[in-house]
């Protein structure tokens, strides 16, 4: 009786551990595994000694290096030579030749001048009195405004001519033109049509022009 008892016991031991799961998978084992161990650091001492800590150099900064890179490789002060003192600017205007100024009172003794102007790329050449239609409708002018032309690249007489490259100094001369008005052409129609298409598109266009009329030209005297 007492060894089918104990069989029986250890038959329910051996099912019951089959069915449980290894020892390190259990609750507590995993939480033991994944766990660490803290790091607990000391406390000070309140009688350790105190020891300074080392405060750095003030560095100094970019702009005193610059300037003591710039007082080692100074160099020596430059000298200004008279030709270099003389010689203008590119912004200064540029002097006039003195073959122009040898040419040009005999310009201005002459009764009569015509010049070619350029206004938008366009060349014109006018004399006094004349009117100038433009291709175009000049934007913000109105009738009555005067415009000083200074573009024009031949300006002469008769018997003498001023040719400039590509044009000549506005300095010598002056050449103005009053806004009289603007005209308009008739209505254009135009007819578009595609091929094997029916539909045929009417377009309507009319262009306006700005009227200008030169009102003075002038030689002026050479002045540097």
């Amino acid at each position: 009786m007492s060894r089918s008892l104990l069989r029986s016991v250890q038959e329910l031991r051996t099912l019951l551990s089959a069915r449980l799961p290894p020892t390190f998978l259990l609750p507590t084992q995993t939480r033991r595994f994944n766990s660490t161990t803290p790091i607990v650091e000391p406390a000070a001492s309140h009688n350790a000694p105190v020891v300074p800590t080392k405060t750095a150099a003030p560095q100094p900064s970019i702009a005193q290096n610059a300037a003591a890179a710039a007082a080692a490789t100074a160099a020596p002060a430059a000298v200004i030579t008279p030709a270099a003192a003389t010689n203008p600017s590119p912004s200064a205007p540029q002097p006039i030749s003195p073959e122009v100024k040898a040419v040009l009172p005999l310009l201005a003794a002459q009764p009569n001048y015509y010049i070619t102007i350029h206004i938008h790329g366009r060349p014109y050449l006018v004399t006094p009195g004349d009117s100038v239609r433009l291709p175009f409708k000049m934007p913000g002018v109105v009738p009555g405004d005067v415009l000083r032309l200074n573009r024009a690249s031949v300006l002469g007489s008769r018997d003498y001519t001023l040719k400039g490259a590509p044009f000549i100094d506005e300095r010598l001369y002056e050449c103005r033109a009053i806004v009289t008005g603007t005209e308009s052409e008739p209505m254009r129609f135009k007819e578009k049509t595609k091929r094997r298409n029916r539909k045929v598109k009417t377009v309507k266009s009319k262009h306006r022009y700005t009227i200008l009329a030169i009102s003075e030209l002038k030689v002026k005297e050479a002045t540097d």
